[in-house]
């Protein structure tokens, strides 16, 4: 397979994935809620492991045992780093299982990763065939138009969106408040205010924690200091 073709799996897998996600919330909150940090409807994290699954686990489809635990390796090691790369490029953590039993630093947890097992299997068994068979009746013109719009979609909405992130970093770097919980509580006032999309990117995230991390030992770093300042 060419790129073309890697990149519309990606993009298939990305929108089962957040699919995926959309019914979880659904059926435990009875609402819809947009996920995942792209304003369309897709996760990347699930279109990277479905490719990485694909190019990495193919020659274990005759053991649905080893594919299943390998599965688990590769998905919960994708979204461990992907949890903490973007916790350092944000300031921020995205998504937090400290609640859960069985975690490792909150970033991965037992729950999550027998179902990476379990939708990992699904698409190598049932779901890659009939998809690539699809793609390949598509005239090869009307292959390449759609790839191309597709495309484009994709990089203007991973600009847009990286631009709404970045307000996170930067109204949390304006907040002068000592408490934590009324970092967390003016951080989602004020990006909530700021357009529908930020809007969309708090419901998406409704345990977005903004102080967390460095951003959080900044500000209170800064308190401290202006504090002894006046002191002295």
């Amino acid at each position: 397979m060419d790129f073309k073709m890697y990149f519309f799996l990606f993009i298939i897998y990305s929108f089962i994935g957040w699919l995926v996600e959309v019914i979880q919330v659904l059926i435990k909150e009875k609402k819809f809620v947009n996920r995942g940090f792209l304003i369309g409807p897709y996760c990347p994290i699930y279109g990277v492991g479905g490719i990485a699954i694909n190019l990495l686990l193919k020659k274990y489809m005759d053991d649905p045992i080893i594919l299943f635990f390998m599965s688990i390796i590769i998905c919960s090691i994708l979204e461990y780093f992907t949890s903490y790369i973007m916790e350092k490029l944000f300031k921020t953590r995205w998504w937090d299982y400290s609640n859960y039993k069985f975690n490792i630093n909150g970033r991965i947890c037992l729950e999550t990763m027998w179902a990476f097992g379990l939708l990992a299997c699904l698409v190598i068994y049932f779901v890659n065939r009939p998809i690539i068979y699809v793609l390949e009746l598509i005239p090869q013109i009307l292959f390449n138009i759609i790839f191309y719009i597709l495309l484009v979609i994709f990089l203007i909405d991973n600009i847009i969106s990286f631009k709404i992130i970045s307000n996170v970093k930067s109204t949390v770097k304006s907040i002068k408040k000592d408490s934590t919980e009324e970092i967390t509580k003016y951080v989602r006032e004020v990006l909530s205010n700021k357009s529908l999309l930020n809007k969309r990117l708090m419901n998406a995230f409704p345990h977005l924690n903004s102080h967390l991390v460095n951003l959080k030992n900044e500000i209170r770093k800064e308190i401290d200091s202006k504090r002894k300042n006046k002191k002295n």
